[in-house]
């Protein structure tokens, strides 16, 4: 794999949100996003999206230049329309409306209806951090995964992301799909000539599969747990939750109506709502308790886990977000290392707008 710089990559996709009608402010907006996945080693999130949403917009699925707006509000909730606008922009827009309630009356909600793809949860969970606030985001996704039990793809991978701000510790970030493995990941491996674990997908036909291809056939993917023995009932609750909160509450398509991200799939003709929906969620952490007990015992949580007598030959216990920031320090000094198709992806995009290539580390 070649490695590029950092900030190259996110020029590059920059200038490729500009070419396609965005504001810069906005264009700046949506390679953050992008670049925050590069970074933080969520490779099937960062730059090898960017071809998906050019085709999307080709397709006339993504609006460039949205007029975000809030169509129902409380002084803690809101309804927010996407106007079909990249969720890589919707959302980041929509946690400001949630940081500001929670900034007025201790927690803010948004639900967010007519968006598109929002990239890694975990960003937009992170944006609370700056005002010592605890932030929550997630969104519904592609319909690729089987509820427990059933051949039909009813569910999408519907990442959960929650960050919370310690004191001296860094801080706590869990950003996950619902499933056993993202979408992405499995791109990865197909690009790579490798086999999936079993327990990550299935057949049409509900077998256990290890063709990372085989959701392209008709199979789908799997809930965390993989089978009802480990769990996967839990799982296919989670993947429920999100769908429930982010498109049942906003007024978004969900379940076996979200629209796919790939562009040469239609959408429902018969849809239910509009776009794909997210949730976000703001709380000052000093709604609850004075800041600096809270971070202190952040740090006292943080500080007791880091310590926990580990399995012989076992690596650490790790906090959630240590391989991320593990991963931003080394690819921000030995920049973003990119498989083949994706550099692939870039040089058409590069043609195609007449944008200069991203420069190699």
């Amino acid at each position: 794999m070649e490695h590029f710089a950092p900030n190259s990559l996110s020029d590059f996709s920059t200038a490729i949100f500009k070419k396609i009608g965005c504001s810069t402010e906005q264009a700046e907006l949506a390679a953050q996003v992008l670049s925050s996945a590069d970074l933080r080693g969520i490779d099937s999130h960062g730059i090898a999206r960017l071809i998906g949403y050019v085709r999307l917009w080709e397709k006339g699925r993504i609006n460039s230049q949205p007029n975000i707006t809030i169509t129902h509000q409380t002084p803690s909730t809101a309804v927010v329309d996407g106007d079909q606008g990249l969720g890589l922009v919707v959302a980041p827009a929509a946690m400001q409306i949630a940081m500001q309630k929670a900034n007025e009356v201790g927690t803010g909600w948004v639900a967010i209806r007519n968006s598109n793809h929002f990239g890694i949860a975990g960003h937009h969970a992170m944006l609370p951090l700056q005002k010592d606030m605890i932030g929550m985001a997630m969104t519904n996704a592609s319909p690729l995964v089987a509820p427990t039990f059933s051949k039909e793809r009813l569910l999408g991978t519907n990442p959960i992301a929650v960050a919370v701000p310690a004191g001296n510790e860094p801080p706590f970030v869990a950003d996950f799909a619902t499933t056993t493995v993202a979408n992405g990941k499995l791109e990865i491996l197909q690009r790579k000539n490798q086999s999936a674990p079993l327990g990550w997908i299935q057949t049409s036909e509900g077998t256990p599969s290890q063709n990372p291809k085989e959701v392209a056939n008709g199979g789908a993917l799997l809930p965390l747990g993989g089978d009802k023995d480990h769990g996967s009932h839990k799982g296919y609750c989670l993947g429920a939750w999100v769908d429930i909160f982010s498109a049942v509450l906003s007024g978004a398509n969900y379940g076996p109506w979200v629209p796919p991200f790939v562009a040469f799939l239609e959408p429902s003709a018969n849809p239910v709502g509009q776009g794909i929906g997210h949730f976000v969620g703001a709380m000052r952490a000093n709604a609850f308790r004075p800041i600096e007990e809270f971070k202190q015992h952040m740090d006292q949580w943080i500080a007791a886990f880091r310590k926990a007598n580990t399995i012989d030959g076992q690596e650490k216990v790790l906090i959630p977000g240590d391989p991320e920031r593990e991963q931003e320090a080394l690819r921000k000094e030995q920049g973003v290392p990119l498989l083949p198709p994706v550099i692939d992806d870039l040089r058409q995009l590069s043609e195609k707008f007449d944008v200069v290539l991203p420069a190699k580390m």
